[in-house]
């Protein structure tokens, strides 16, 4: 029961199996909405990833693989197989792992927000990062302070390496191989994961389809009746 003895849990319900899976440095109340619903006719299972919320922190640098085969895990010990799935964001970057995968757990999958397609790099952003190559050579401390968005500085050494890991992977070679049913939601007003993001998810996975909501990158929980809806009507 190892992982189970390091996460935080939530189970909710009665009836057939439904998993939450959250954002990075997210967690599992940000599904309250949507907990609160379905727990109403789903177990609902929802719990936070390894490194944040509640749960304990990461013995090493982990990339997208290792927290997929660790939820992987989790689920065969709580005896859950077959399930429906909401995942966000991060969560989605999970759960496009373990779609495409032999072990796949999920019967089918609403992704809102989904992460895992390389975002368009401009100019100033290579300039950027030749930038910050150069200055670490010479003074890593510095760079380590001045470049990087304010919530990777932020993050302690081990969850450092882990989003490079993370955020450095293309997830959309796995696409063409997942065989369950598959619903994107995305919020029209997405800039985390925009519009082009959205249409390359769907246009790669086999029978994928599309629905655009209100709402930014929190749209689940900026508009959560319209969401539910939707959710409802797919699960």
């Amino acid at each position: 029961m190892a992982e189970l003895a390091s996460v935080s849990l939530l189970q909710k319900g009665e009836g057939e199996p439904l998993v939450f899976l959250h954002g990075y440095l997210s967690s599992k109340e940000s599904f309250y909405y949507q907990i609160e619903r379905f727990s109403r006719r789903f177990r609902v299972t929802a719990f936070d990833f390894w490194g944040m919320g509640k749960s304990a922190a990461l013995p090493q640098p982990w990339s997208v693989g290792d927290y997929a085969a660790h939820t992987l895990a989790l689920l065969r010990e709580l005896g859950i197989d077959r399930a429906r799935l909401i995942a966000h964001s991060f969560g989605g970057r999970v759960a496009l792992k373990l779609l495409a995968s032999e072990e796949n757990p999920f019967s089918r999958a609403l992704l809102t927000g989904c992460a895992g397609v390389p975002p368009h790099r401009g100019a100033a952003y290579r300039a950027k990062v030749a930038a910050y190559r150069a200055v670490r050579r010479v003074a890593p401390r510095f760079a380590a302070r001045r470049f990087g968005s304010a919530e990777y500085r932020s993050l302690p050494p081990v969850m450092r390496e882990s989003f490079k890991k993370i955020v450095n992977e293309d997830l959309t070679p796995l696409l063409p191989r997942i065989r369950v049913p598959v619903l994107y939601v995305f919020g029209k007003e997405d800039a985390v994961t925009p519009p082009y993001m959205a249409e390359r998810l769907v246009a790669e996975t086999p029978g994928a389809q599309l629905v655009w909501l209100p709402g930014t990158h929190f749209c689940f929980c900026e508009h959560p009746q319209a969401f539910n809806a939707v959710a409802e009507e797919f699960l």
